[in-house]
């Protein structure tokens, strides 16, 4: 994207006292300066970026100056029409000089102001043709941007973010002087900024509590928290009452990298009613930080990095991903402004710690930006998250409003590392699209370009596809499902609030957006969603089921002819069996090649009709986005507590009959039903009998023959197998 640089530095031997302002206009753009500053010269030192659509196009740049009355200025723009002109100068734009950014900064120089009576003074500045590579366009006024402060490109990164586990052992003497409590519950309260943890309750008498339990936190580099543990006592028909206090700098507490005993150590009590340092018993803990561990900030299934905490664990980077951010299409007006709808569009990616942010385009449905960041690839299976906002904060005339409107989201795209072919570019056009409460609403369409790199050796980057996910820790000492899902929405929690207090701040909602921070919420839409995949996983096996029973019963008499010689081969021939599998996997997926060659160069996108998205009700929607708690009225309420136990009732009767089959098959040795399990083990034992008696391979054939014999030799009823495992007790009659 060229642009037109404008940068105006001072100005001499004007005929004025005041704080005169500058005005440039190019093209169908026009904007003023700040009022000079008054030193041994009229100082400004701005820097203007013009857009140009069209590089070659013909255009004039006219540069003037105006004696701005006191307390005029840029913001006044009826007073400084009501200024003198001083003199301008007029530029054609195809002869400034283009210049590229490894050439050095246009040195400025001076021009003798033209038109403003006998008096003209000069003007230092200099202009010239660039990109958004070059250095001053970063601090530059943009047209697209109409001058926004907190519209330029900025790169976030998320804070480290460490585990911090804290097992509390036992206490001693908490009870030495507190007598009315002698046989109170006593549980201990940890907490680390808005975390908080509580151990179980235990009685004593004696004043020596013991819980060892394991405390789990998170904490984001740098140290400055404490971590506060609380004593306190429960008894029967009041609350609890606080006993002592504990405060623990977190930059005292040891880190470790693997599985290691960490040494405890005892902690003094103080009073928490008094100033002064009174002692109050004692409690013995075992702190660290965990950097074996990756903490979780983003959904397992696009999380974009699972390298551990500690640094001296990870492993060297295999390539580097490369995004262009071109732009957008056709967005939706998002909010109206003087009667008139607009968008201000910007662009948020994140691969790992590391957040981009593109300059926001004010009042433009068709946005570009033209940018490209990169990013460091330490495993494939890994996945690159796009977002598209609109600004409640571009346009200043809004005022205070935009303080407190959400950065409304206009569609997602997420890119799956190991999907790019190394060295190819992809350029694609995506539709972002969002669920709303009306069902599927289509923003727009957003234009990348992304490039993998590959650095690593090829049997190195191979090698990845061997290793764990996850770090050592997760397998030596791994964490629960529920327990992860708490860490992880407290990280976000953390991220958001470090995020916030950048300049510009990425603001809250969009980093809850980008990091899926309601992925579990509860929605009936992805219960049918999820219950459609299933179906379509097993389709395949169902196929293959079906496709034998057609064998069977002679459906296609020259297939089974067929069968029954390949039959005869795999069984004289049982060497062949693998290889003939495993030539048959291969022959599958080279005839499946030819779809990823004639793909040109599509990767995969957000698809609403696996999502259930299109033809979803209304209703359905309505309870996906109301809140926690809910917030509609009670009879709404019940009637999708009622949907849901019938729901739920039919889930139960799934689950019912997948435990009875494996009951079923239990009881066949347990002696649930003595006569079943007494004829099956009889059975096991003649099957022993006859197979150590006859060869291997006459029994395969009979049984294959059998399998596969025409249907005139069959019975329609079921087989007698059948009807004996049918038969067989399961633990269902037993439930309440």
């Amino acid at each position: 994207m060229h642009y037109v640089f404008v940068r105006v530095v001072k100005a001499r031997y004007l005929p004025t006292n005041g704080n005169p302002i500058v005005g440039i206009a190019v093209s169908a753009s026009r904007i003023e300066s700040k009022p000079a500053r008054k030193t041994a010269f009229f100082e400004w030192d701005q820097t203007f970026a013009f857009g140009r659509d069209a590089p070659d196009s013909s255009s004039i740049l006219e540069i003037s100056v105006w004696d701005s009355p006191p307390g005029g200025g840029s913001e006044d723009a009826a007073a400084a029409a009501r200024g003198k002109f001083l003199g301008g100068i007029c530029f054609d734009v195809t002869e400034i000089p283009l210049r590229d950014p490894p050439d050095s900064p246009l040195a400025p120089q001076w021009y003798r102001l033209e038109g403003g009576g006998a008096h003209s003074g000069d003007l230092m500045l200099a202009t010239w043709v660039g990109t958004q590579a070059d250095e001053s366009f970063p601090d530059a006024w943009k047209t697209d941007t109409a001058g926004n402060t907190n519209s330029r490109a900025k790169v976030y990164l998320s804070p480290k973010l460490w585990y911090l586990r804290a097992t509390v052992l036992e206490a001693q003497d908490v009870l030495h002087s507190t007598a009315p409590l002698k046989e109170a519950s006593l549980y201990l309260r940890a907490q680390l900024g808005f975390q908080v943890h509580k151990t179980k309750s235990v009685l004593t008498r004696n004043g020596t509590p013991s819980w060892n339990e394991d405390l789990l936190f998170v904490a984001a580099e740098p140290f400055a928290d404490h971590l506060v543990f609380t004593l306190e006592a429960r008894q029967q028909h009041k609350g609890p009452s606080p006993i002592a206090v504990l405060r623990i700098p977190l930059t005292a507490i040891e880190r470790r990298v693997d599985d290691r005993q960490v040494a405890t150590r005892w902690f003094n009590f103080e009073d928490p009613n008094s100033e002064k340092a009174r002692y109050k018993g004692r409690v013995q803990l075992r702190l660290c930080f965990d950097g074996g561990y990756h903490v979780m900030d983003e959904a397992a299934h696009v999380c974009s990095d699972y390298r551990p905490t500690a640094r001296q664990l990870w492993k060297p980077p295999i390539g580097t991903v490369e995004l262009g951010i071109i732009g957008c299409r056709n967005l939706l007006p998002m909010k109206a402004i003087d009667g008139k709808g607009c968008t201000d569009a910007y662009c948020v990616a994140k691969y790992g710690p590391k957040w981009i942010r593109t300059r926001t385009v004010s009042d433009s449905l068709d946005p570009r930006w033209n940018e490209q960041y990169t990013w460091r690839v330490f495993d494939p299976s890994t996945v690159l998250t796009m977002g598209i906002f609109d600004s409640s904060g571009a346009s200043e005339s809004e005022g205070e409003k935009s303080a407190t409107r959400p950065d409304l989201r206009m569609g997602k795209v997420r890119i799956r590392i190991s999907s790019l072919e190394t060295g190819k570019v992809y350029r694609n056009s995506y539709p972002l699209i969002v669920l709303t409460n009306n069902g599927v609403k289509k923003m727009g369409e957003i234009e990348v370009a992304v490039r993998f790199i590959r650095s690593a050796p090829t049997l190195d980057f191979l090698h990845v596809y061997t290793q764990p996910l996850l770090p050592l820790m997760h397998h030596v000492k791994p964490l629960g499902v529920v327990q992860q899902e708490v860490l992880r929405s407290t990280a976000v929690k953390i991220i958001a609030v470090h995020l916030s207090r950048s300049e510009p701040p990425m603001r809250r909602e969009v980093v809850l957006h980008m990091l899926d921070a309601d992925t579990h919420a509860f929605s009936m839409r992805k219960v049918r969603a999820n219950w459609v995949r299933i179906i379509n996983v097993i389709a395949g096996v169902i196929d293959i089921v079906r496709w034998i029973d057609d064998t069977r019963v002679w459906k296609n008499p020259t297939a089974t002819v067929l069968v029954h010689a390949l039959l005869v081969l795999l069984v004289w021939f049982p060497d062949l069996i693998v290889p003939t599998l495993a030539f048959y996997v291969f022959a599958i997926g080279a005839w499946n090649y030819r779809f990823l060659r004639s793909s040109k160069a599509a990767l995969p996108h957000f698809d609403p009709k696996l999502s259930l998205a299109e033809a979803v009700d209304r209703e359905e929607l309505d309870e996906e986005f109301d809140g926690m708690p809910s917030g509609r009225s009670p009879e709404t309420v019940r009637a999708r507590y009622d949907k849901l136990r019938a729901v739920g009732a039919r889930v139960q009767t799934v689950l019912g009959d997948l435990a009875a089959q494996g009951e079923r098959v239990q009881a066949l040795v347990t002696w649930r039903d003595p006569r079943a399990t007494g004829i099956f083990v009889g059975l096991c034992f003649v099957v022993a009998m006859i197979l150590y008696l006859v060869p291997t391979k006459m029994v395969a054939m009979a049984s294959g023959f059998y399998c596969f014999r025409h249907p005139i030799f069959r019975d329609r009823m079921p087989s007698p197998a059948l009807n004996f495992f049918r038969r067989l007790p399961s633990l269902s009659d037993r439930l309440m």
